[in-house]
């Protein structure tokens, strides 16, 4: 595999030509009953979807960045909390239950030079802002994200265009 000059432009088309829940109409299903899952208010919206953008930034997926960011716009997210979601440990615009859920899927996604990625230090710090419920909550919207990644990955749907339509 040749690697791509840095200043080379990335072209834009998807991979897949169709889109994946054509293809597999599970998808969809499982997709909403994720999102069922973890609506549920025991994890706020806005800390799902910090979550969900700072696992774009951490596979480096233009396609889960772009739309996190747009969805946290939406919601009316601050821009200045959006941009500093790939520095939060030395951010001031995060609370400390927002601050446990991105820590703990830093620890789930990225490598530990140190063995358990998530030490029971972490889940104690992670229980002090989340009930046990809230918990199961807050593993599933990680395991959302993370269901998604391979597909973003491979399937390369075109960042900025509609969550329901990026493959065209």
């Amino acid at each position: 595999m040749r690697a791509r000059p840095i200043t080379a432009e990335v072209p834009a088309p998807p991979r897949l030509a169709t889109r994946p829940e054509e293809l597999l109409p599970e998808l969809a299903e499982v997709s909403a009953a994720l999102f069922r899952a973890t609506g549920g208010q025991a994890v706020p919206r806005s800390t799902i979807g910090l979550v969900h953008l700072r696992a774009g930034q951490i596979v480096g997926n233009t396609y889960l960045t772009v739309l996190h960011t747009g969805l946290l716009r939406k919601a009316g997210v601050s821009e200045e909390r959006i941009t500093a979601v790939s520095s939060w440990q030395d951010a001031t615009y995060f609370s400390g239950a927002e601050r446990a859920a991105l820590a703990l899927l830093e620890a789930v996604l990225q490598p530990s030079a140190h063995g358990e990625r998530v030490p029971d230090e972490l889940y104690a710090q992670v229980s002090e802002y989340y009930d046990e419920k809230a918990l199961v909550a807050l593993i599933t919207v990680i395991g959302q994200v993370t269901f998604f990644i391979p597909l973003a990955l491979i399937a390369k749907p075109v960042p900025g265009r509609s969550f329901a339509d990026p493959w065209v």
